[in-house]
């Protein structure tokens, strides 16, 4: 346990950031998969518009800090060469 006045207070801060970086990962994995669940049927046309509402939620990761601009880049470009595979 801490003794320190400013270690208690960093306990407490630290919980608070990972209660909501925690809820936004969850938001991101929502929008993530329902372009997933899009693909898994088969429907192109949700799966596009799943994607461009997933793309933005996930660059909004990227600019708090809890992805890293380079996993995102990876699932975008995975998420999109999926969607794009539908429509062919």
């Amino acid at each position: 346990m801490a003794n320190h006045k400013s270690s208690k207070k960093r306990i407490i801060r630290n919980a608070n950031r990972a209660m909501i970086n925690g809820a936004r990962m969850g938001r991101i994995r929502t929008f993530v998969k329902k372009v997933e669940i899009a693909i898994a049927a088969r429907d192109a046309e949700s799966a596009r518009v799943a994607l461009r509402q997933a793309q933005p939620e996930l660059q909004r990761g990227v600019s708090r800090g809890i992805l890293h601009k380079n996993t995102v880049s990876r699932k975008i470009s995975r998420l999109s060469a999926r969607v794009k595979a539908l429509s062919v």
